[in-house]
């Protein structure tokens, strides 16, 4: 307790000691405060006063400078003004320059041509035209119009100079060839002068062209539906092309008997002639001098262009006067397509250059030419159905070429489906050619319509041979225009039609769409399911009425006595149930008959599709309609696969499998009694056991399968066990 005492007194006594230390500390604290705060305050006061100076000094500096400013003001406004008038002084001293420039390289041209120096008056001439590019973008338009005309006036006098010694030229070399070049022509004597004269003739005109195309303001030619864009023809070949112009207007314009709107061949040949008998002179003497002058031309597809030109501007001008003439606008179509056909092959004229399709796509042209080509093709529909043969093959008589054994009439609405394709694959725009693709689909469809209708009126008779044409065409049809499907020209306008489809063709699902993109379906498909429809349909009916026949004939056969007949070992020999020979001449005359009107891939379809129904009919009218003994067992399977397989077997390798039921059906029939018993059994207890899962005993299907049984079920073989009933018993 005492030492516990002490303890608690020495604790307390640290407590006061710290207690006494802390008050001494604030104390000290609290009179140093006061000196600080007026330390602070001192500072302060300090800092005021130099802000004050500061500002004072900041106005009185502010009010000075703005003083200067003032008086600076009127320097700059002087200096301004000073500098204006040095610009305007500037901008009127290169006016002037550009006046004297156009002065002097007008004096000098002046010069150059009375000194006959052409190519220093070409090389100023270039010069002043260069200067005019130069002030294209300038606002002195007085200066431009100057400028402008007196390059137009001494371009005009160097040019009808270069233009005249360059005619000249060519008459000595016999141009233009308005007949076919003779070879008999012995050369000029001064053949190589004249090389020369044409040479130098010909660079000079090329050193020309930009200042030709500047005054003349020769931009690109606009493009219009399916046409390119093409620069200027150069200057030599524009001035070669005169005299061919001068005579195309003369003989083909005004009131000339040649200028004859139902003969636009005339005009059209006439071209093609010229372009032909001026090809080795511009091949052989112009091209040369063209390449060694750098220019990068053709020198025969320029020429070629400049008289395309003329006969583009007389169709231009023919066409829409013959719109409400048919013949005559048909006429000019054809022409216009052969003179492409013969522009593109005979002259080779590149296809990146446009020829003379683009007038037909004129929008009212092309309407019109669209009208036209659907009226005379329904025309020509309607007089191949109305024909005598339309429904016979011309090819019937030669077997090699009738494997499709299509009528008269569907060959001929194809060739003329072809003949239009021909006429519009050469068209430079995609529109055009699916708008051409949208006008045959709506053809084949009339023509789908057409045979439906004849279709019908036939239906009553479908073994006739008319019946069996019109089958023929839907297939030879839709043959075709599947292989159409997978042609390039039509893949390629399958690719155009995902683009631009929808506007001609109408509006494409996105299923659709996509299958068309991925080349997965085809242009064709909606009518190829029509005709497939249809044939589909035409097929049945005529099954139907073969097996209402064959089903009529074997009426007293699937009335047999089947299990009464004698034993195979009573019979001497097999031979065909006397009943059942009705029912075989009947299929016979049929399969002969219709292999003889059908095409092979339909007569296929048929022979197969009548096989599985006689199949069923047998299966289910015969067998399972009677009883059978040992001997009308072996009598039906004598008439079976020694008769009936056998009729089949002249299409195939083994017919037995186009009759499974029957087949199989007879497997179960003629088996020996100690494994029929054992299969019934069997069969039995598996129908006892059914849920219960036995892996040891096999399952019914792998024992019936070990038979040769594998279409008919468990439940069918009990059936026809059954039916030899009356001697498994025994």
């Amino acid at each position: 307790a005492s030492k516990l005492s002490a303890l608690m007194f020495q604790i307390t006594s640290v407590k006061i000691k710290c207690h006494i230390c802390l008050c001494m500390q604030v104390l000290t604290v609290s009179s140093s405060v006061p000196l600080r705060v007026s330390a602070a305050l001192s500072t302060a006061e300090e800092s005021r006063v130099k802000l004050e100076s500061l500002l004072e000094k900041e106005r009185v500096l502010s009010n000075t400078l703005q003083q200067h400013l003032q008086g600076a003001q009127v320097w700059a406004d002087g200096i301004g003004q000073v500098l204006g008038q040095l610009d305007t002084l500037e901008r009127h001293m290169k006016y002037l320059q550009c006046l004297a420039r156009i002065e002097e390289l007008s004096d000098s041209i002046q010069q150059y041509l009375m000194t006959n120096s052409m190519w220093d008056a070409v090389g100023a001439i270039d010069r002043m035209a260069s200067l005019d590019m130069g002030l294209r973008e300038s606002g002195c338009s007085h200066l431009q119009a100057f400028l402008r005309e007196t390059l137009r006036f001494w371009h005009k006098i160097l040019k009808d100079k270069l233009a005249s010694d360059f005619e000249e030229v060519l008459t000595q070399f016999h141009w233009p060839f308005i007949s076919p070049p003779t070879q008999t022509l012995s050369p000029p004597a001064n053949a190589q002068e004249l090389n020369s004269q044409l040479e130098l003739l010909v660079s000079q005109l090329l050193s020309l062209q930009t200042s030709d195309d500047l005054i003349s303001e020769k931009k690109e030619t606009p493009s219009r539906p399916g046409q390119s864009q093409t620069p200027p023809l150069s200057l030599p070949i524009q001035i070669m092309l005169l005299p061919l112009s001068k005579r195309f207007r003369y003989h083909f314009t005004g009131n000339r008997q040649t200028n004859n709107l139902s003969k636009p061949e005339w005009y059209l040949t006439q071209v093609l002639i010229w372009m032909g008998n001026s090809s080795n002179f511009m091949d052989e003497k112009i091209q040369p001098v063209l390449d060694r002058a750098g220019a990068k031309v053709n020198a025969r597809v320029e020429l070629c262009r400049g008289l395309l030109t003329l006969a583009q501007e007389k169709l231009a001008q023919d066409a829409p006067r013959l719109l409400y003439d048919d013949a005559l606008f048909c006429h000019l179509v054809d022409e216009v397509l052969q003179f492409e056909k013969e522009l593109r092959g005979t002259h080779s004229y590149p296809r990146t250059y446009p020829g003379v399709l683009h007038i037909l796509l004129e929008e009212t042209v092309f309407q019109k030419w669209l009208s036209v080509e659907r009226k005379m093709a329904v025309e020509k529909v309607d007089a191949m159905l109305s024909a005598e043969g339309a429904w016979s093959s011309q090819y019937k008589d030669i077997t090699d070429m009738d494997e499709l054994k299509a009528p008269d009439c569907a060959e001929t609405f194809m060739t003329l489906l072809l003949v239009i394709t021909e006429r519009y694959r050469s068209l430079p725009c995609p529109r055009a050619q699916l708008s051409f693709l949208a006008l045959q689909k709506e053809l084949v469809d009339d023509f789908r319509i057409r045979l439906t209708q004849v279709m019908k009126e036939e239906s009553r008779q479908p073994l006739s041979p008319r019946y069996c044409a019109i089958l023929n065409a839907a297939n030879y049809i839709s043959t075709v225009l599947s292989d159409w499907g997978d042609n390039v020209f039509f893949l390629q306008l399958q690719q155009a039609a995902v683009s631009v489809g929808e506007e001609i063709l109408g509006p494409l699902g996105a299923t659709e769409t996509g299958r068309l993109a991925s080349l997965e379906g085809s242009l064709f498909e909606a009518l190829l399911a029509l005709l497939e429809r249809l044939r589909g349909d035409m097929l049945g009916r005529l099954l139907d009425a073969v097996m209402r026949d064959v089903k009529e004939k074997a009426q007293p056969y699937c009335k047999d006595r089947w299990i009464s007949l004698p034993s195979q070992n009573d019979q001497a020999t097999m031979s065909l149930s006397s009943s059942a020979c009705p029912m075989m001449l009947c299929l016979r005359d049929h399969l002969l008959q219709l292999q003889q009107m059908l095409c092979l891939p339909l007569f296929q379809t048929f022979w197969q599709g009548l096989a599985e129904r006689l199949d069923n009919f047998i299966y289910e009218d015969l067998i399972l309609y009677n009883h059978f003994n040992e001997g009308g067992v072996a009598q039906l399977q004598y008439d079976m696969t020694r008769n009936l397989f056998p009729l089949f077997g002249h299409y195939c390798k083994r017919p037995e499998n186009f009759f499974k039921h029957v087949k199989e059906a007879c497997i179960i029939l003629t088996l020996k009694v100690g494994p029929a018993l054992l299969l019934c059994d069997m069969l039995k207890q598996s129908e006892e056991d059914e849920g219960i899962l036995n892996h040891q005993q096999p399952s019914p299907e792998s024992a019936l399968n070990e038979l040769g049984v594998y279409k008919l079920a468990p439940s069918d073989v009990q059936i026809l066990l059954n039916l030899r009933s009356a001697w498994l018993k025994q």
